[in-house]
């Protein structure tokens, strides 16, 4: 850079204190940028400002070239737990997708998993739970309502330090074989296993943990064998329908979904609509009801006697979700189907995508952030499946957003 002597002026006196401003203005300049990046780097994760003396760590530890231990020393802070990982999560727990729900079993456990640097995958198969510590003095942990959660919510605990990983199976009804990671917390069965016919609980597995819906998985040219009987094969007196759209979805969907068999969600339908006191119940070598209904719809159709799941898709189309060659496709019970959703490259890539979004607040624009997903997924794969590695990597890649 060309410096000009000031107007007016040769005086080599004048003119050095002149560049000695400069570079002062230019060094405090530079400071000030770095200290704004750390905290939005802090903000963006927690939604909070970060103190003086983290502020202060935050900004060494980015001088250095450490924008990913910047990140981790601001989650830390249990602003990440119970403000960003609770928002995150929440819209996964229920079939509105709304965010302003209390918290619960499924999130808390997410939080844990989390917080403990566990193998994210497991979250969909683990005999894994996260409660409150006995000395919260908040009420047991319920397989019938939620009090255990909200009292947690409500009061002025840290959750990061509160929150304790236990089986499932201990505090619940459950054997550990039928234990299925946030599957079988008692939140999702609420909004995905309560009547119907347990194909909500396959769907808004795809949707939060595969982010993609069932239309865009549609793949007509896979067998239709295993499609349930009240699915009509020519609805509204049309074949071509059943043949070129439902059969796409439910010839891969019914398939899997069959997993759930013995899974259901009960609740006092007169007095209680919502399910706010209802359970999950699990009846093992006993296909629920709701698997037969409509069952003359079309009598030719598959007749679910287990819960023994394929997945179809592991051929055609939907081969480019990146399933586990390790794994064989095929299985008995909602655990090993969540370990074929986890182990899936779809699910690793889902995960990074997601926090993108929630901590850079926009979707990929271009090819330098499809190309650092990339790498952030890698990572994430190298690390074991850590979530923190992600969400520090993200927040140190858009600390300049």
């Amino acid at each position: 850079m060309d410096m000009q002597l000031p107007h007016n002026t040769t005086s080599p006196h004048l003119f050095s204190k002149t560049l000695v401003l400069i570079l002062a203005m230019s060094a405090s300049s530079a400071f000030a940028g770095v200290e704004e990046q750390a905290n939005r780097i802090h903000t963006r994760l927690t939604g909070v400002s970060p103190s003086a003396t983290v502020l202060e760590n935050m900004v060494s530890l980015l001088e250095a070239g450490k924008g990913d231990d910047a990140a981790k020393l601001a989650m830390e802070n249990d602003a990440f737990y119970r403000v960003t990982l609770k928002d995150w999560v929440t819209p996964w727990t229920n079939r509105d997708f709304d965010v302003h729900q209390p918290l619960n079993d499924y999130t808390a456990t997410i939080m844990g998993v989390v917080r403990d640097d566990l193998d994210f995958r497991s979250i969909l198969f683990d005999d894994i739970i996260y409660t409150a510590a006995a000395s919260a003095n908040v009420p047991n942990y319920s397989i019938s309502n939620n009090d255990h959660y909200a009292a947690l919510e409500q009061s002025a605990l840290n959750l990061k330090d509160t929150l304790t990983r236990q089986t499932q199976s201990s505090v619940t009804n459950l054997p550990i074989e039928a234990t299925s990671g946030v599957i079988t917390s008692r939140a999702a069965s609420k909004a995905f296993f309560i009547a119907g016919t347990n194909r909500a609980m396959f769907r808004y597995t795809f949707i939060n943990h595969m982010c993609t819906d069932l239309d865009a998985l549609k793949d007509t040219s896979i067998a239709t064998n295993r499609i349930r009987q009240d699915v009509s094969r020519s609805p509204g007196g049309d074949s071509r329908i059943f043949m070129n759209s439902c059969s796409g979805c439910h010839s891969g969907m019914d398939p899997m979904a069959q997993a759930y068999a013995y899974y259901n969600f009960e609740y006092d339908r007169d007095n209680d609509l919502t399910g706010e006191n209802g359970q999950l119940s699990y009846q093992a070598n006993t296909v629920q009801g709701k698997y037969h209904i409509n069952s003359e719809t079309f009598k030719f159709g598959f007749i679910t006697e287990s819960d023994k799941w394929d997945n179809y898709w592991r051929q055609g189309l939907n081969r480019r979700l990146g399933w586990d060659e390790q794994l064989s496709g095929s299985g008995n019970g909602a655990k090993s189907l969540g370990k074929e959703i986890a182990y899936s490259e779809q699910f690793a890539s889902c995960q990074v995508s997601k926090v993108f979004e929630k901590v850079c607040l926009r979707k990929i624009q271009n090819q330098q952030d499809a190309t650092t997903l990339a790498t952030i997924t890698d990572t994430f794969k190298s690390s074991g499946y850590k979530l923190k590695t992600v969400f520090a990597a993200t927040a140190n890649y858009c600390k300049g957003d």
